[in-house]
């Protein structure tokens, strides 16, 4: 019994000092990939903690080799966005312009209760009444209401006519993204024109959003 107590003791801090390691989020913020590690380390500690015949270093072991490969799988991902879109899959753009785009939710597999439960957590009871949401990495669903339902502050105040849906990231890391760009009805050369009047390429780019009324902001890599 001493030894199940004393076996539970280490693995729990070893546990912590794993997801420590692995800087993971809320369990309803993890992606795909860090829900699969997070399940498998919780096996493993599980028959290591319970079954005092198996050695506990063959518990530690591939409880390490884990972190390591998700430290690793995100060192990866942080330099690649291709590498990065297919662990972690890439937001989805299921509502724009106020237009339901059923083609993305059915490809989603995401009902049109699903859609409506998830915006009435944000306390959206009318669809209508959206102009724009995102099927985010991790399922959840981010919503901006229409210019006529947004709460009023000074910064809509002080704009009548705000841009319809919000701004968009069209470089990320140094990548132009093509569906970007066409949602946008910018093309790639459009950019490097805007670009070059700063001197600057497109791998030179850490972050670039439009918005509907064509405004850039660029953010330079450091």
């Amino acid at each position: 019994m001493l030894t199940v107590f004393f076996r539970g003791i280490f693995l729990y801090f070893l546990i912590i000092l794993a997801v420590r390691l692995m800087g993971k989020r809320q369990i309803g913020e993890l992606a795909p990939s860090e829900l699969v590690i997070t399940i498998l380390i919780s096996n493993i500690a599980t028959l290591a903690m319970e079954d005092i015949s198996v050695p506990l270093f063959t518990g530690i072991v591939p409880i390490l080799t884990l972190v390591c490969l998700d430290v690793l799988a995100s060192y990866v991902s942080l330099k690649s966005r291709r590498i990065r879109h297919a662990v972690s899959g890439k937001p989805k753009v299921v509502i724009s312009n106020g237009v339901i785009d059923q083609k993305t939710l059915r490809a989603l597999r995401y009902t049109v209760d699903d859609l409506m439960s998830a915006l009435r957590t944000q306390g959206i009871f009318d669809i209508s009444e959206v102009q724009y949401a995102v099927v985010e990495t991790t399922g959840a669903v981010s919503a901006l209401l229409k210019a006529e339902n947004l709460p009023l502050t000074p910064k809509t105040a002080a704009s009548p006519d705000p841009p319809a849906d919000p701004p968009q990231a069209i470089i990320s890391d140094g990548d132009f993204i093509d569906s970007a760009g066409r949602r946008l009805h910018i093309g790639k050369a459009d950019i490097l024109k805007k670009l070059k009047r700063k001197h600057l390429e497109i791998g030179d780019v850490f972050l670039c959003t439009v918005d509907s009324d064509g405004r850039v902001v660029i953010v330079e890599k450091q």
